[in-house]
């Protein structure tokens, strides 16, 4: 699909678009005596976005159409070609959502920003399962637990899970942040909610940005002190996953508890 925008002396902005033999005029603007700019979409309603989407349903728009939606019209370009340039710039929708709101404030401004950051986390949230009675007793149910909130971030960051004596979830504590490789981490802070709570066993996780889940020498030699600790403190750790958008791997399974 190929887009030619165009902008006439006589005070229209004009689109069209072309894909193989359809051509179509998708809107221009004018601006009338007043000097108020004025919208006149020209792009027959079956095939604009919103009206495909409430006819259709959502799974017959591409991508760039999704994202125009979220986005919305602001100023003289339209919010397609907005999301093309998004899409072009960051190489998909995945790796959009790993952009920061102050990026994104930055090339759309803060309410257009806002919106896309609401509607992205909203999805990464209803992907997320149900922590209610959820049981972790694999590394593979800690990691679909997690990677939806979790392989996204561009930093490091290091969490404790608490379970009951069945495994299941009680808390999810995030004990510590980092940079893009790294994460300092405070013994206290790790165990301060399982003693305090009285957790009858917890699992140690955090992330890699760099999407490669492999642990680092500085990953199992922490691991090691920190269950070295565990069990002065007469505490059960059970697993360190490290997560990423590669996969993830499990201490616990590699021999390194």
């Amino acid at each position: 699909m190929r887009f030619e925008d165009s902008f006439h002396s006589s005070g229209f902005w004009h689109r069209r678009c072309t894909q193989g033999f359809l051509e179509l005029d998708l809107g221009c603007q004018e601006m009338n005596s007043e000097g108020i700019t004025i919208d006149r979409p020209l792009l027959p309603a079956e095939v604009r976005p919103r009206e495909r989407l409430l006819a259709k349903g959502s799974a017959h728009l591409g991508e760039v159409e999704l994202l125009a939606l979220v986005l919305g019209t602001a100023g003289p370009r339209p919010a397609t070609r907005t999301a093309e340039v998004l899409l072009a710039r960051h190489g998909s929708l995945a790796e959009l959502a790993r952009v920061s709101v102050q990026e994104l404030a930055g090339d759309l401004g803060p309410a257009r920003a806002a919106r896309l950051a609401a509607a992205l986390e909203v999805g990464r949230r209803a992907q997320e399962p149900r922590s209610r009675n959820l049981r972790l007793s694999t590394p593979s149910e800690v990691y679909h637990y997690a990677r939806p909130r979790l392989a996204h971030l561009t930093r490091e960051v290091f969490h404790v899970l608490l379970l009951d004596t069945r495994h299941r979830l009680v808390a999810d504590r995030r004990v510590a942040e980092g940079g893009l490789a790294s994460c300092a981490i405070s013994p206290r802070d790790v165990f301060e909610a399982p003693i305090r709570e009285a957790a009858p066993a917890m699992i140690f996780l955090h992330n890699h940005p760099s999407g490669d889940p492999t642990p680092s020498k500085d990953d199992v030699e922490l691991t090691r002190r920190l269950a070295e600790a565990s069990k002065l403190l007469g505490l059960s750790l059970l697993d360190h996953v490290v997560v990423a958008d590669g996969g993830f791997s499990s201490l616990a399974e590699m021999g390194k508890l």
